[in-house]
């Protein structure tokens, strides 16, 4: 896997989750659909600092597992191949569906800004996907890894811009789209689902070769 595979397999792969129907989404849903396009793109900003900080903390997080002996570090990337199947797993056998998309309580620009990018930082299970998959996309032989570090934040941060803010923009289409179409959330749960699996896999052989090779 050369650096321009790593980077479209880390875009589908970052789409696929952010796609998925969660609580970042219905924050700006909820502010579009109770402040008008204005407090729904200020809560996408937030969110969007929220998912910058990630990239930061995955970026620390690999210099820091690449200063271990290669066979240590190998683990560290089967082990977090082995997450992302099991999240695959979960999705696939999951039918997420949304039953309303609550009002919002922000008033300001501000508070929408503030409360989203808490809310984008709190979620725990953004800090175990960077520790599964930032191994899988810094790699030496790539260069420094601060500037790939810096490239995945970029792409996560345009797709959570890109997602989030069509929703912010048609937000009552979105809505009705998520609330009324309960199939449609399913099969988009499944279909990302399908998608971690492939990805898990594919990395896995690829940690597996590297071991062997090593």
């Amino acid at each position: 896997m050369d650096y321009a595979q790593a980077l479209w397999i880390y875009t589908i792969l970052v789409f696929g989750i952010i796609v998925v129907p969660g609580m970042d989404m219905f924050y700006i849903l909820a502010n579009a659909l109770t402040g008008g396009r204005r407090l729904g793109f200020a809560a996408l900003a937030g969110v969007m600092l929220g998912g910058a900080v990630h990239a930061l903390f995955g970026a620390v997080a690999v210099g820091v597992l690449a200063q271990l002996p290669n066979a240590l570090f190998q683990a560290m990337v089967l082990v977090g191949a082995a997450y992302m199947a099991w999240i695959g797993y979960t999705l696939l056998r999951s039918a997420i569906t949304v039953e309303g998309i609550g009002q919002a309580t922000t008033r300001t620009d501000w508070s929408a800004f503030r409360q989203g990018a808490i809310t984008c930082l709190l979620n725990p299970k953004a800090y175990l996907f960077v520790l599964a998959v930032f191994p899988q996309f810094l790699r030496p032989e790539f260069g420094p890894v601060w500037t790939q570090a810096i490239a995945l934040g970029i792409i996560t941060v345009l797709m959570q811009g890109a997602v989030y803010g069509a929703l912010a923009l048609a937000a009552g289409r979105g809505r009705d789209a998520l609330v009324g179409n309960p199939a449609a959330t399913i099969w988009i749960g499944r279909a990302a689902g399908a998608l971690f699996i492939v990805v898990a896999l594919f990395t896995a052989w690829h940690g597996l070769t590297m071991s062997i090779a090593g």
